[in-house]
Formats: structure tokens, sequence, C-alpha cells
């Protein structure tokens, strides 16, 4: 379980610093904020003993978490503003080149960091990273 909070946190770390150099790469770091999100997600499942469903979708694996910890609820909205982002900007698109704003990895970032950060705070320190 350790292994998807560790994996989580860097992806965090990924995602910061892509995001703090000139000419930031915003479309990877992006992607690196849902992938915390997932990840972070994942692992408390893992710590509640279900196996996590293989998938990008962090709002679908939000609810199943709500199950067992309804504070999850207040999740929702983050989780379905960060779900996108594991394709949104990772293939070419053939009408357009388009790249996230600042505005919106800033955005993505916070909601990756508050994902974590409640999961991280769900867990005893004996399953943290």
């Amino acid at each position: 379980m350790c292994s998807w909070l560790t994996k989580a946190a860097s992806d965090l770390r990924s995602a910061r610093v892509l995001g703090s150099v000139d000419d930031a790469p915003l479309d990877t770091a992006i992607y690196h904020c849902q992938q915390t999100a997932e990840k972070a997600v994942k692992a408390f499942l893992v710590f509640i003993e279900i196996s996590p469903e293989k998938t990008h979708d962090i709002r679908k694996l939000t609810i199943a978490a709500s199950g067992h910890e309804p504070r999850f609820d207040e999740l929702m909205d983050m989780a379905a503003a960060l779900t996108p982002y594991a394709w949104e900007f990772r293939y070419p698109d053939d009408l357009a080149e388009t790249y996230p704003t600042r505005d919106e990895f800033d955005e993505a970032l916070q909601h990756a960091q508050t994902i974590y950060d409640f999961v991280l705070n769900l867990l005893p320190d004996e399953a943290r990273p």
C-alpha cells in the first residue's frame, strides 16, 4: 500500500518540478497532478483491502472510497476536474495542439495536493511513505 503513496508523492513532486521551470511543459506537469490523485485514492482503497479498479477515473475511485469514508464526497468536484488530465493533453489533437494554461495547472496542482493530503491524513503513520 505504501508503494501507491510513494508513487503518488513522486508524481506530485514531478508536477511541482516540471511546473516550476521556465517555459514549463504544463501538459506533462498536469498529467502528474492527475496521477497523484489517482494513486492516492487507490492507496486508500488498498489500505481498506479493496482492489482498485484499473481506471484513470478518479471520480469513480472516489465514489468507491466514499462507501467506506463518507468524507471522500467532499473531493468529488476535484476528482472530476482532474480525471480528464489522464488523456486530455497527453496525445496530439488532429485539429490543434492544446496545452493547459498556467491557471489550469495551478488549480490542478492544488487539487492534487488536497487529495493527497486528505488520503495521507486518513492513514496511520506506518502506512505512509
